[in-house]
């Protein structure tokens, strides 16, 4: 059983999505995550184990190289996306309840901010870290992040920019969420933004990185 779980999660942290995928070179002609997956379900390998033992462990090492820029986007949207085959079979233990999620996390880029690619990667990371990933979108509007923790006021909430002009939505935002979810954890992120940044306008976490936030959380729900 150690091994097939061991396998799942190198499928996850090298982008092997299944026996068709010729991705990577390395792995071509295997078996991958989704094939592995169901055979470890089939085998009676409980749907949580698998989560904690090789999905959750593939995305943080990815996320790990990724940090360290040992890889590149492309890989990690492989490893998202081999992770995210695997999650089709445990969805269903999700909605029954044999699955427990470690959170809900609320995700969005502030309005008049198009920009989705480093959203999508810390919403990715945080699913595979096995965390439920609201995902509002872009060009989010105060009112719809607001809408989505009065529906799940235990959630944490992410805010994304990638423009400076944009960074003024975020402070916006951030402000609502807290005078009237004085409770809330928010998180910024993208490249305009800053630890410095995030005590001006007061908010409870930046990271650097999607990584980072993954460990994050990770504190914040032990």
């Amino acid at each position: 059983m150690e091994e097939i779980l061991q396998q799942i999660a190198e499928c996850v942290e090298f982008g092997k999505i299944n026996l068709a995928s010729p991705y990577p070179p390395s792995m071509k002609g295997q078996e991958g995550a989704d094939e592995l997956t169901k055979k470890a379900l089939e085998m009676g390998i409980a749907p949580q184990e698998i989560l904690n033992q090789s999905l959750i462990i593939g995305m943080g090492k990815i996320g790990v190289k990724f940090r360290e820029n040992k890889v590149f986007v492309p890989q990690v949207l492989m490893s998202a996306k081999a992770m995210s085959t695997a999650m089709i079979h445990l969805k269903p233990y999700f909605t029954s309840g044999a699955v427990q999620r470690k959170g809900v996390f609320i995700l969005g880029t502030v309005e008049g901010d198009l920009h989705d690619i480093g959203k999508n990667l810390v919403g990715m990371m945080v699913e595979g870290c096995g965390f439920e990933v609201i995902d509002l979108g872009v060009d989010v509007k105060t009112e719809k992040f607001m809408d989505a923790l009065s529906q799940h006021p235990d959630a944490f909430v992410g805010l994304s920019a990638l423009l400076t002009t944009t960074m003024g939505a975020m402070e916006i935002t951030n402000k609502a969420l807290k005078d009237a979810f004085p409770k809330a954890i928010t998180f910024i992120g993208g490249a305009p933004v800053s630890d410095k940044f995030r005590q001006q306008i007061g908010a409870d976490y930046y990271s650097a990185d999607p990584q980072g936030l993954v460990e994050i959380l990770n504190t914040l729900v032990a």
